[in-house]
């Protein structure tokens, strides 16, 4: 059990090590998982808190509502998991065993009305937290560099895995914008901190400084994203923080070949990344799983480098995406339904 007083939050369990992308790679964590589930059921069993708030990872948290009901406490699911992806009769559950729910994704509040549901949307908390604290040219100024040089993000993900799958491709992809050119262009990679020097080391990057200016930074992330032309990225929430940005961007992503195949028969939709589908069409280039060769992702970024149609369209459907998001306040909004239920007001 851990204590954060700067912010008033009893870490019971740290969720990161419950986050897995992938079907086949939950199991890897099923420890953790099974380990988290014990002590959470023992809090509510002995706490009996007033409001469960449950956001997204539906599996483990749809269990956690279950036995919060039979003991009387009050759920509230806040960031609904993506129902309309797949498992779609989840949705059901969720209307049963949630008191309320709001949702951050402009067309799930449909989705849940057309199933018989009535939440929420509050609006997506990144619309709170994506800034920018200074301008490109002067952020490229304290690296030294040049801000006429075409800057490119190369943006693998924070996970051990995604690094290792889609980082080596990144990189060869840099390659060939560069080729012949390699004074023009200058690449820019975000570390998290999940993520150690050595792994990038060891997946590329170390390879390549020979033949490419590549910096690698562990701060000021939106700063850097938005000093860049143009991204790759590995799918999931950067791409919107991207969107927000208008940042160009190619999106990618490979799982293990049993997740895609389990994927591919589970999941109906028409895109994968939440730009296009909060958008209604294809917005950015989506590359998955084969797709995701060196020369897929030079081909569809070189054309969103330079100012022309491409470039411009792209810009359009982003600031589309960004004014579907709503309006900052996400997160207030939902803590003011929490409040509400806690003192009574609203079941």
């Amino acid at each position: 059990m851990e204590f954060d007083a700067d912010v008033g939050v009893e870490l019971l369990y740290d969720a990161a090590a419950l986050s897995v992308v992938g079907i086949m790679e939950v199991f890897s964590h099923i420890g953790d998982i099974l380990a988290a589930r014990k002590i959470l059921l023992r809090a509510m069993r002995e706490r009996r808190p007033s409001l469960l708030v449950l956001i997204d990872f539906p599996d483990f948290n749809l269990m956690l509502a279950g036995r919060a009901r039979k003991l009387g406490i009050s759920v509230f699911y806040y960031i609904s998991p993506q129902v309309w992806a797949w498992r779609k009769r989840r949705v059901h559950k969720i209307g049963r065993l949630a008191d309320r729910v709001a949702v951050i994704l402009p067309f799930e509040k449909e989705y849940y009305r057309r199933c018989g549901y009535t939440v929420d949307f509050v609006g997506h908390p990144l619309l709170d937290t994506v800034s920018v604290t200074v301008s490109r040219d002067s952020f490229l100024e304290r690296l030294g560099i040049d801000p006429g040089r075409t800057v490119v993000g190369l943006l693998p993900g924070s996970r051990r895995r995604e690094i290792v799958t889609l980082l080596p491709d990144f990189l060869a992809a840099a390659r060939k914008l560069a080729d012949g050119r390699s004074d023009d262009f200058v690449f820019l990679v975000p570390r998290a901190p999940t993520v150690s020097e050595q792994l990038l080391e060891q997946n590329g990057i170390s390879a390549c400084r020979d033949h490419l200016d590549i910096r690698v930074l562990s701060e000021d992330r939106y700063d850097l994203m938005a000093a860049c032309d143009g991204v790759v990225a590995a799918s999931g929430t950067v791409t919107l923080e991207l969107a927000i940005l208008g940042i160009p961007t190619v999106v990618a992503y490979r799982v293990s070949p049993r997740s895609y195949l389990l994927g591919r028969l589970l999941i109906k939709l028409p895109w994968f990344s939440l730009v296009n589908l909060i958008a209604g069409r294809s917005v950015i280039p989506e590359l998955l799983q084969d797709e995701v060769t060196a020369e897929n992702i030079a081909g569809r970024l070189e054309p969103l480098l330079r100012e022309g149609r491409e470039r411009t369209r792209m810009r359009q459907g982003l600031d589309e995406v960004r004014n579907k998001l709503g309006c900052p306040g996400a997160s207030g909004r939902a803590a003011a339904i929490a409040l509400r239920m806690i003192n009574g007001h609203e079941h």
